[in-house]
């Protein structure tokens, strides 16, 4: 990975990670951790399989052993290919560059909601595709997505 990629691979995460907490807790001084601790993220281990899946548009994938698919309905062939990971202190990015259009799939700690169902998951995803940003929603074997309790809703 050049410099440059891996430079705009960290400033994406740690922009997505700023974001992402701002609008789930109300600000940046609520950055998980230790101001002082600048430890890797390590909630997901790199021998973890990582799945994600978005709406508007829908799109869905899985990052394992160094390597990403992802698929749409409207393409469902099954694009793969080797991505890097980088463990920053808020979260997880995995780049790539297939067909040499840069990929960046950043990985964050929070309560996400694909829109669609009543499961929460229990981290929220960021892929960027060349210009193009989709939101989503990601989870491993050992964090998986719970169901809401929808009991508690009254239908009026």
């Amino acid at each position: 990975m050049s410099r440059i990629h891996a430079a705009v691979q960290r400033i994406l995460l740690a922009a997505f990670v700023s974001a992402t907490v701002s609008a789930c807790h109300g600000g940046a001084k609520d950055m998980p951790g230790d101001a002082g601790d600048r430890a890797p993220f390590h909630d997901i281990s790199e021998h973890e399989r990582i799945r994600v899946i978005g709406t508007e548009p829908f799109w869905n994938g899985e990052v394992a052993e160094g390597r990403m698919t992802y698929t749409t309905p409207d393409e469902p062939q099954v694009k793969a290919f080797p991505v890097d990971r980088f463990a920053g202190r808020g979260g997880l990015s995995f780049s790539g560059e297939p067909q040499g259009v840069p990929w960046v799939l950043a990985i964050a700690p929070g309560d996400c909601s694909d829109g669609m169902s009543d499961r929460a998951y229990p981290f929220t995803a960021l892929l960027k595709i060349g210009e193009e940003t989709r939101q989503g929603c990601a989870w491993t074997d050992a964090r998986r997505p719970v169901e809401r309790d929808s009991s508690s809703t009254e239908s009026r």
